[in-house]
């Protein structure tokens, strides 16, 4: 039971935040990685790094063999799997055990027990934590589900029997749409954890999703260290949580905490895991499920307990006992954002590039978890989750300020976040008020864009420009060449530039040194900018002074100032003119692989209608038509692997086939 060497099963964030507490606590470690992550950060991080396979998980990270082997070559006594990946895999645990390996976290019979989420509400149920109403019963056929979902009634909630992460998990309004439910679910499932068993709950109506952190040693004693509210969600995956939650007064966080402890004893539980409780407008609560791991969002129970998770579960592993209940105290308020790769004003839509500038926010009170770093390239084979930032305050109000603050110092270059659309959740006002529900992002954030202040493009536009410039000075390669020489010096050159669609031209005459003079927005303004370093930039602006941090890629520049970001594009000076595909076909939004193609040459389509899903960072993608018609070409077939851009399907409007 004893060791001193610890193997770090995982990636990104979670594997540098493992690494941290383990070399603080004197443990020599190990990383593993994948061809994707050779140069990734939780690689530098570690005393010795094990290369597992290519990029794909199931070569590489899922592949149990491949890291009992890295165990055993590097001398690692213990492993720890982080979330994800192998977390909550039974077999894993026992071929830990197998090899004379600790795996740092819960039996392997309470793994299985509580992956699998139809025997998880029974025994909960015998046990008297209440249960949602539902079905978990082994007859599996859609008929049997169907008949399951009328008894519990419509709205209906599909979710997968085995694993988590809001994976193979369906909201269901009407019988007719069950039977698609019910395939995706089991095709999720089965991609996800290799399990296609459902279960069938009551959808509960304005619920709130709040959690319970759970500790238990091996002497019998479990503990919890209070709760965490964790609604705000999309696709059913969280991205704000916070603790204590708004929602709870001391009697109901006594009475929910205490259920926590009941189904920890139930287990028998050992390590760090986390009871999920769905709680309806009534201040009732419904068992949801135990992941039998290290959550996410436990850096705020950090925050506000002053317990490092992490260490405990080292503890825990090596026989140690826990303090009691009374010496677990809270501290204030914490709340998390989590940063991911995606397009919020595109629904939420998976994104991939390379991070061209990285720059973590500090100040007191602020903690940030990433697991990326300049330069690294974000891919389709991985959770596209970047980093997560955690803001501690004495009270709720300061923890908030805090993280709006810290969102806005964050520079993350090169690839489209969610950052913004972080920072307009926790402006909303029914955040604020602590009203918010599960719901909230449809009722409240639905059709979302972020509002960047014309003003502000204005001025990243002017400092993309003149930074063109001074690089271009810098790097000429004859003496005294000016670049963008004309023979009428007073004659104005101009560069547009493109924010989304809208054109922003900055028209501008060099003066002596590092002058100009510069006409935007039907003004002309004198303006002074001198580069720092090679990609920063400090601008006055008609008398405002600023400071930019710029990259490049391609015809793209990337600004970055203290309000935040823009992505402007070049516009060429000579267009293309090059076609894309007919408007009512699709191509790929992002880079991915195909999973279904749902339509074939001379079908009819009507407008939204499905046409091939694919998958990308653990998340599917319908592509639907853009307009009805008759479809003339499929680009592609199940399993193929398409860059983003690949025209998909073809499709030729109907009022064009007519003669």
């Amino acid at each position: 039971m004893q060791f001193d060497k610890v193997l770090v099963a995982n990636r990104g964030e979670i594997a540098v935040r493992v690494l941290r507490t383990c070399r603080d606590l004197g443990y020599a470690t190990v990383a593993v990685y994948s061809d994707a992550d050779a140069d990734a950060p939780h690689v530098a991080a570690a005393d010795e790094a094990v290369r597992l396979g290519p990029a794909a998980p199931g070569e590489s990270y899922l592949n149990v063999g491949a890291v009992i082997d890295a165990a055993r070559r590097t001398g690692a006594q213990a492993i720890h799997p982080g979330y994800g990946f192998l977390a909550e895999h039974a077999g894993f645990v026992e071929a830990c055990e197998a090899a004379g390996l600790v795996f740092i976290g819960p039996r392997a019979e309470t793994v299985r027990a509580m992956g699998d989420k139809a025997s998880a509400r029974r025994l909960m149920a015998a046990r008297g934590v209440p249960v949602v109403p539902g079905y978990d019963g082994e007859d599996q056929s859609d008929a049997r589900l169907a008949d399951a979902a009328l008894a519990v009634g419509y709205p209906v909630l599909v979710k997968a029997s085995a694993g988590g992460g809001g994976k193979g998990m369906n909201v269901v309004h009407r019988p007719e749409a069950l039977v698609d439910a019910l395939a995706q679910a089991r095709r999720l499932a089965a991609a996800a954890f290799g399990d296609d068993r459902l279960v069938i709950e009551k959808y509960v109506a304005l619920p709130r999703h709040v959690e319970v952190q759970i500790l238990g040693d091996r002497h019998g004693q479990v503990i919890h260290a209070f709760e965490r509210e964790c609604s705000v969600q999309r696709r059913f995956q969280k991205i704000v949580e916070e603790s204590p939650s708004p929602a709870l007064d001391e009697r109901l966080r006594a009475a929910l905490c205490e259920a926590g402890v009941k189904a920890g004893e139930a287990l028998g539980y050992v390590g760090a895991g986390t009871v999920e409780f769905i709680l309806d407008a009534e201040g009732r609560f419904y068992f949801l499920e135990v992941n039998t791991r290290l959550q996410v969002e436990h850096p705020i129970t950090e925050a506000v307990t002053g317990l490092d998770l992490v260490a405990e579960q080292l503890r825990i592993a090596q026989g140690q006992r826990l303090p009691p209940q009374a010496a677990v105290q809270r501290t204030g308020h914490a709340v998390e954002c989590r940063l991911y790769a995606e397009d919020a004003a595109q629904g939420f839509l998976p994104a991939t590039g390379t991070l061209l500038a990285w720059a973590a926010p500090e100040g007191p009170g602020l903690r940030v978890d990433a697991g990326v770093a300049a330069g690294g390239v974000v891919g389709i084979h991985y959770d596209p989750l970047l980093a997560k930032l955690i803001a501690h305050g004495p009270d709720r109000a300061t923890a908030l300020q805090r993280m709006i603050g810290a969102l806005r110092r964050l520079v993350c270059l090169g690839v489209t976040t969610n950052q913004a659309f972080l920072e307009a959740v926790l402006r909303h006002p029914a955040f604020r008020a602590g009203t918010y529900t599960t719901h909230f992002i449809p009722d409240h954030m639905a059709g979302w864009a972020p509002r960047v202040p014309a003003r502000a493009v204005t001025r990243r536009a002017v400092a993309a420009t003149l930074w063109r410039v001074l690089t271009a000075r810098a790097t000429a390669t004859l003496p005294g060449l000016t670049p963008g020489w004309r023979n009428n010096r007073l004659r104005p050159s101009e560069q547009v530039w493109l924010a989304g669609e809208a054109p922003t031209p900055v028209r501008y005459v060099a003066q002596a040194g590092d002058r100009f003079e510069v006409t935007v927005d039907g003004r002309t303004v004198p303006a002074q900018a001198q580069r720092v370093g090679d990609d920063g930039l400090d601008l006055t602006l008609d008398g405002l002074r600023r400071r930019y941090l710029l990259r490049s890629q391609g015809e793209t520049c990337w600004v970055s100032d203290a309000d935040g970001a823009s992505a402007l594009r070049a516009q060429p000076r000579f267009p293309t003119g090059e076609a894309g595909p007919a408007r009512g076909g699709c191509v790929a939004p992002m880079p991915g692989r195909v999973v279904q193609v749902l339509v074939a040459v001379g079908d009819a389509v009507a407008v939204e209608q499905p046409l091939v899903i694919m998958e990308a960072m653990k998340m599917e993608q319908t592509i639907r038509a853009g307009a009805a018609g008759v479809v003339d070409a499929v680009g592609c077939a199940e399993g193929d692997q398409v860059d983003a851009g690949a025209v998909l399907v073809v499709v030729t409007q109907r009022e064009e086939t007519q003669p």
